[in-house]
């Protein structure tokens, strides 16, 4: 899927600002080897807890994007380099963390792409509290279970369904 979402926002103006298509805000840093990635949203709620993020990434991707709604918490990492590459084995076309990730380098040596808000190096307490296929927030903007995910170097948008 070829597509920039500069153009997406250009085509589908009367939808910018609903429910229908939303832009997060440019927040997040960009790891990975895909610069551009699109799917439908599978989403998780956690706390400072990345057992859900890791049973989710073992299960076939078929394309989607994980949205994990970390709450915004800078205090430990969500995403690390193993988990990066299960995501890749299993077919995930990326992740999108509200929260931290690290292993950088391992990171960015898997063909996914993932955005965060930022790199921490301690990883998360594993109690496997949590929720999936939850409507999140992720600052302000709601992501629903199959809300279409796109992100590319310009930014990443949530549309309600999938775009042309």
């Amino acid at each position: 899927m070829t597509f920039a979402t500069t153009d997406l926002c250009d085509a589908n103006e009367d939808m910018l600002g609903t429910a229908a298509l939303a832009v997060l805000p440019p927040v997040f840093i960009s790891l990975g080897k895909r610069q551009a990635f699109a799917g439908p949203a599978r989403t998780l709620k956690v706390h400072e807890d990345n057992v859900l993020v890791r049973s989710t990434l073992e299960t076939a991707g078929e394309g989607q994007v994980l949205v994990v709604d970390g709450g915004g918490s800078l205090r430990c990492a969500l995403v690390g380099g193993n988990l990066g590459v299960l995501a890749q084995k299993n077919g995930w076309a990326g992740i999108v963390v509200n929260g931290c990730v690290r292993d950088s380098a391992e990171l960015n040596a898997c063909d996914i792409g993932v955005r965060a808000l930022a790199l921490h190096p301690q990883r998360s307490v594993r109690k496997g509290e949590g929720e999936r296929d939850v409507s999140v927030s992720i600052a302000g903007v709601t992501v629903r279970p199959g809300d279409w995910i796109y992100a590319d170097a310009d930014g990443v948008l949530v549309a309600s369904q999938k775009l042309h």
